[in-house]
């Protein structure tokens, strides 16, 4: 089967959600300026709401399949597993139950004094988190990134891959038993070393699978997902009236919008890191089988294609 989008196929013009996730966008962002206590309130959900719509429809457009066109199931189970995520790091800023004296990294401002509602608000905002960012790197994979270019492959055995992934699991540790404002890198970069190696050792989608295949589209595409996204937060949370902040221990005062300009390097792992983590729940709860068609990042080779290719090249070694 041929890897190139037929461009006869192609949709001439967007899906609705697509025009409606650009009209909201430009509306929400008007009723910002002229001070919507509302909007203003809730910015950052509303924003990234629109976005996701008006990127999915691009995505649509570009290869006439989508998540929320057609696997809404897939968005859903996306969305909340990007819920359960962001609490996570929720714990890491705050690992000694949540006091906003004891915030390590980012701090909360403007927030809704009815905790019922400032719950649906969190849950609102975080479930766009992951969303936002795969759909971004889904439409640089379509376009920026779109020639599958074969780079070099850098394989590893199951030994390494244990070793990296028990790696990764002292890291994610360290941080949660020892406090300190410098350990902000580990929890941006250690889930990927815990999560991706065992998603590879279990068949599931994983970068370094891909890297081992020469296959690096998908990587840089999450990276340039994450780091158009980062701009954004920051870019949209600046000028919100709820909004985050933040506390670092190394150039903290050099800023960008609310971010500390380093602060921005830890985007593009973001995306990779979140996405190590999707595969990981999904695959426990649905299994690597699923993953073929599945609309999210899809590889460049098969699921099947790489783990026969592994089989082969195990039993050559073997012999």
């Amino acid at each position: 089967m041929s890897s190139r989008i037929d461009e006869g196929t192609l949709q001439a013009g967007l899906r609705t959600h697509g025009y409606v996730g650009f009209i909201g966008m430009v509306a929400a962002g008007a009723l910002l300026i002229e001070g919507n206590e509302f909007v203003s309130g809730w910015f950052t959900p509303i924003m990234w709401t629109f976005y996701i719509l008006f990127v999915d429809a691009l995505v649509y457009k570009l290869q006439n399949r989508s998540l929320l066109v057609n696997d809404r199931r897939e968005f859903l189970i996306l969305a909340v597993v990007s819920i359960a995520n962001w609490w996570l790091f929720e714990l890491y800023n705050a690992p000694r139950f949540w006091n906003s004296n004891l915030e390590l990294w980012w701090h909360y401002h403007n927030i809704e004094p009815n905790l019922f509602v400032r719950r649906i608000g969190y849950d609102w905002a975080f479930a766009t988190i992951s969303p936002a960012m795969f759909e971004t790197a889904d439409l640089l994979r379509l376009t920026v990134f779109r020639r599958k270019t074969k780079w070099r492959a850098v394989g590893l055995s199951r030994t390494p891959l244990r070793i990296i992934s028990a790696i990764g699991a002292a890291l994610a540790i360290l941080p949660l038993v020892v406090l300190s404002g410098w350990f902000a890198p580990l929890v941006w970069l250690s889930f990927i070393l815990f999560f991706d190696p065992i998603n590879a050792l279990a068949g599931r989608p994983s970068i370094l699978r891909d890297i081992g295949q020469g296959a690096w589209r998908r990587t840089i595409s999450l990276l340039g997902g994450g780091a158009l996204c980062g701009v954004l937060w920051e870019f949209w949370n600046y000028w919100a009236a709820t909004k985050w902040t933040y506390t670092v221990p190394y150039f903290g005062g050099i800023r960008l919008f609310e971010m500390p300009v380093l602060g921005y390097l830890g985007f593009p792992p973001f995306a990779i890191e979140c996405w190590a983590t999707y595969v990981l729940i999904r695959g426990w709860a649905l299994g690597s089988s699923s993953w073929e068609g599945s609309s999210v990042l899809p590889p460049e080779v098969s699921t099947a294609a790489v783990r026969n290719l592994e089989q082969s090249t195990t039993g050559s070694h073997a012999g």
